[in-house]
């Protein structure tokens, strides 16, 4: 089935911007990414990041951009260049007149070292009412979020589907999965982070507590191509034609 995105969420290049908010999210940044990488040359990771951040941000003109967790790549501290990277993602957002939230993941142990303004283990979104599951929470999804709400945008995993033989990244939608609520996983908004294969995957090989039941999650795909969202079937009806 061809969309835009699910619930009110519009999916674009490995984002998603929560329309009644006009908040943007994005997950796993991992700026620093290609400094890891055991090659000679420049992988031209912080041009792509900021092209394409522009171009959300000149797409949807969020109010609010949600980094949704690792945000920086290396655990032990944060080079002179991804720092460099960061605030020019950073200037990009005050460019477009919106503010710049981050939320810590795992690799994020050092990200203070590279960030002198707040930062968030969960960010929450508040909803149409004053009630919780009104809500939204965008969290990285390595840990269980503190925050009570009626969805969740998390990040962490990574997810890729393969489809007759190609990869692709894709989101991963649970209508009621955790907590009786919704959730969306997003993939690696950088393209040098490795995609995890989701199609044969236990809930225990998500390593994410937002998956005890892979087989409920439906795998939703951008097409850059005609700018539409291809949503499948839940995982446990799909595998067999994978």
């Amino acid at each position: 089935m061809r969309g835009t995105g699910v619930n009110g969420v519009t999916l674009r290049d490995r984002a998603a911007f929560l329309e009644s908010a006009r908040t943007l999210v994005v997950a796993d940044v991992h700026v620093g990414r290609d400094e890891a990488s055991a090659v000679a040359f420049p992988l031209g990771e912080r041009e792509d990041l900021r092209e394409r951040l522009d171009a959300l941000l000149a797409h949807f003109d969020p109010e609010t951009v949600v980094f949704a967790g690792d945000v920086v790549h290396t655990f032990d501290g944060v080079s002179e260049r991804s720092r460099a990277s960061l605030a020019d993602l950073a200037a990009a957002c005050r460019a477009a007149g919106a503010e710049l939230v981050l939320v810590a993941g795992n690799h994020d142990t050092a990200l203070s070292a590279a960030w002198d303004g707040p930062i968030h283990d969960e960010y929450v979104v508040e909803g149409s009412s004053t009630a919780a599951r009104s809500r939204t929470v965008v969290c990285h999804g390595h840990e269980p979020p503190s925050a009570v709400a009626g969805r969740y945008l998390v990040g962490h995993v990574h997810p890729t589907v393969q489809i007759e033989g190609d990869r692709h990244p894709c989101f991963l939608y649970g209508e009621g999965t955790f907590r009786d609520a919704d959730v969306l996983l997003l993939p690696a908004f950088n393209r040098l982070a490795p995609g995890v294969v989701i199609n044969d995957l236990s809930a225990d090989e998500f390593d994410s507590p937002f998956v005890d039941d892979p087989d409920r999650l439906c795998p939703l795909v951008y097409d850059s191509a005609t700018q539409e969202t291809l949503t499948f079937p839940p995982l446990g009806e799909f595998r067999h034609r994978l």
